[in-house]
């Protein structure tokens, strides 16, 4: 696992859900590994009242009547459809979800306006169909095939991304749990994948792309909705930042500390840019950023790894500003002009009355707009 760039979750979370698997006396629907409280409690963490033996992290900061939701959709016969602003955690939710039942989070179909019925059913092996004729052994299986043979969990990513077609091929396989597969012989159901209990899928949606492939109303029925809102407690932001950080520090072996205060600087910027776009009259005057906790994490790690290989292996307020702009900043001229407008208007007589980081933030707001001008 330590040669891998990213490890899925069921490998890098293996011993944990080892144990969890083996101290788990609760009932498990289908074919699960584990009860839906061992899996809500695999991706919230322990607490005190549980009375384990050891501590189990909390791997997704969120409130638990989503994580809930969802495990009571997946153990009906509902696909789960998770929806939200980029960057609110829905595709890590799903990986966590798909670890915790059946131990393959890596069954994946990503939804683009290349993707075709192929990627969710079949294809073939040309070269075997070629030299044996068309067979289950040359046709090649799309990931949501391999999930409803095995009965596990299989992921759609970018549901709205698709096109009708592609969205249309998903309600049959969600109302009638099989896939036919007309090129093969019918005799003795060999034309025909059915689904396995425990088969189910986690589907994403991003809020934002609605016009683009809207789903049917027959799609929209198969599905159980949960919507994943922005996180905007300051508290639970901090925490989900400082989680993302140190799981970056650990990869790259890197000692380098994030005061508190600067914490504290990148979450309030964030802060202040959404209060600034939710009061815009119009896109011009929003950066083209979602101001996500994803994006907030992209800024602080790119700091950091700046800070570690070019700057005094110390983060400062001066580069954390830097990249900021550097990663918020991507019209020109008008994202441009709207940090400008921020530093000065809020940066600017916040330190001025507040001193601390800002007035170091605020210089390297300025030199990197500079910059990119």
């Amino acid at each position: 696992m330590s040669d891998l760039l990213r490890a899925p979750a069921e490998l890098k979370y293996a011993e944990e859900l080892d144990w969890l698997e083996s101290i788990d006396d609760g009932p498990k629907p289908f074919s699960w590994r584990l009860s839906p409280k061992m899996v809500r409690l695999f991706i919230l963490g322990s607490e005190r009242a549980d009375g384990l033996d050891r501590e189990v992290s909390q791997k997704w900061f969120g409130d638990r009547s989503f994580v809930e939701r969802s495990i009571v959709t997946l153990a009906s016969d509902r696909g789960l459809l998770l929806i939200g602003d980029p960057g609110t955690g829905k595709s890590w939710l799903a990986e966590l979800l798909s670890a915790a039942i059946s131990r393959n989070s890596t069954l994946v179909v990503q939804g683009t306006a290349g993707t075709t019925e192929d990627h969710i059913k079949y294809s073939w092996n040309v070269s075997m169909v070629i030299a044996k004729g068309q067979s289950r052994e040359s046709m090649i299986p799309s990931p949501i095939m391999t999930a409803m043979e095995t009965g596990a969990i299989g992921r759609f990513e970018e549901l709205t991304r698709s096109t009708s077609d592609v969205q249309d091929a998903l309600i049959s396989i969600l109302s009638e749990k099989y896939i036919s597969v007309p090129e093969l012989n019918s005799d003795g159901n060999d034309n025909i994948v059915f689904a396995q209990p425990g088969f189910s899928i986690i589907a994403t949606a991003n809020s934002r792309d609605r016009g683009v492939n809207d789903l049917s109303s027959a799609l929209k029925r198969r599905f159980n909705f949960v919507r994943i809102p922005v996180v905007t407690n300051k508290k639970s932001e901090a925490e989900i930042v400082r989680f993302r950080t140190e799981e970056l520090l650990r990869r790259h072996q890197i000692e380098l500390d994030v005061p508190p205060t600067l914490l504290d600087v990148l979450l309030q910027s964030f802060a202040d840019l959404r209060a600034s776009a939710a009061a815009a009259g119009s896109d011009d005057e929003k950066l083209e950023s979602a101001l996500s906790t994803a994006e907030q994490i992209g800024v602080l790690e790119d700091a950091i790894l700046h800070s570690n290989f070019f700057g005094e292996r110390a983060l400062t307020a001066h580069t954390l500003a830097t990249s900021l702009v550097g990663s918020l900043a991507r019209r020109e001229p008008e994202d441009l002009a709207i940090l400008n407008k921020y530093l000065h208007g809020v940066v600017e007589p916040r330190g001025k009355e507040e001193g601390g980081a800002w007035p170091e933030f605020l210089e390297g707001g300025r030199d990197a707009i500079a910059t990119l001008s």
